[in-house]
């Protein structure tokens, strides 16, 4: 478990998808400056004859020169096909920050791509670890084993929600009901797991781009069960999300108030004390104190 979260561990609220046989998206998603994460696609976005398109493209947009922008994450193959090697030959070079690795089911499945990222660096003059992994979990196996992927290796940086490939395995209508109730018991074990491991949870795609209020239900409710973001497919997702994953004003001001009022009470030898009719003690202080910080990294 890591002691101290670096500048990998960022909390980012929004990851956004995009096709990277698309020149013209790729461009685009590579200079919004709202959202926080894109994962420039290799894997399902992508048809079978674009791969090749795709990784060259990537890789040329991931050599370009960067000032600003969102972190750079490219999804590549699955573990075990073969072609996640030529994923890896083609995108594994300075701009890259990190990889989003989908289907993944067993810790060994990290080890092997740790290995040959490890291999990559060297040769790419990279500094050994630099790439991080958000590790998709998108099956029954997956999810029972999500504590022991996510503790694999130091790479890895979050755990995110694969709710249609999930769904698919585990028999669930086509249309989702609600802020999708079916799939409340699996997105609280991936929420527990990567909080036991100390990285992210990232919740799955809402897939009504028209839905709108529909999605900021869905993220609300994301929030609430403890992900610190969604993935997403369409810039039009990206305000609501960050609005819903940010603290608000209000409460930064009233975590504010908490930590010097606690401050206060230690100073007079107390241990904990009552504020606006709540008991206040430490690990209360400590999520406020995370709410402020966060706060100040959006900034």
């Amino acid at each position: 478990m890591r002691e101290v979260i670096g500048m990998r561990d960022e909390l980012r609220r929004s990851w956004m998808f995009v096709p990277g046989h698309r020149q013209r998206m790729l461009e685009k998603a590579l200079g919004l400056a709202q959202v926080d994460a894109v994962m420039l696609d290799i894997e399902d976005g992508v048809p079978q004859a674009e791969k090749q398109t795709a990784r060259q493209q990537i890789g040329a947009c991931l050599a370009s020169q960067r000032t600003s922008g969102p972190a750079r994450y490219v999804r590549v193959s699955a573990v075990g096909y073969e072609h996640i090697q030529a994923d890896l030959a083609s995108i594994v070079q300075p701009g890259l920050d990190g990889l989003a690795l989908p289907k993944v089911e067993t810790p060994q499945q990290i080890q092997i791509v740790d290995a040959v990222l490890s291999d990559r660096e060297k040769k790419a003059g990279l500094t050994p670890g630099n790439v991080a992994l958000l590790i998709a979990i998108e099956s029954p196996r997956g999810l029972l084993n999500a504590y022991a992927i996510a503790s694999a290796s130091p790479r890895v940086t979050g755990l995110m929600f694969g709710a249609e490939d999930l769904g698919k395995e585990m028999g669930l209508p086509l249309r989702r009901e609600g802020e999708a109730a079916d799939m409340l018991l699996p997105r609280s074990m991936l929420v527990l797991a990567a909080a036991a491991a100390n990285v992210q949870a990232v919740d799955g795609v809402w897939p009504d781009l028209q839905d709108v209020e529909g999605l900021k239900r869905y993220a609300l409710q994301s929030r609430r069960l403890g992900f610190g973001g969604m993935s997403l497919i369409h810039p039009g997702q990206i305000e609501p999300i960050n609005q819903i994953f940010g603290p608000t004003e209000d409460e930064v001001a009233y975590c504010q108030r908490v930590i010097e009022a606690f401050d206060a009470a230690i100073a007079r030898g107390d241990g904990s004390i009552a504020f606006g009719g709540q008991l206040i003690d430490l690990p209360i202080v400590e999520r406020a104190k995370r709410t402020v910080a966060l706060a100040a990294q959006l900034r």
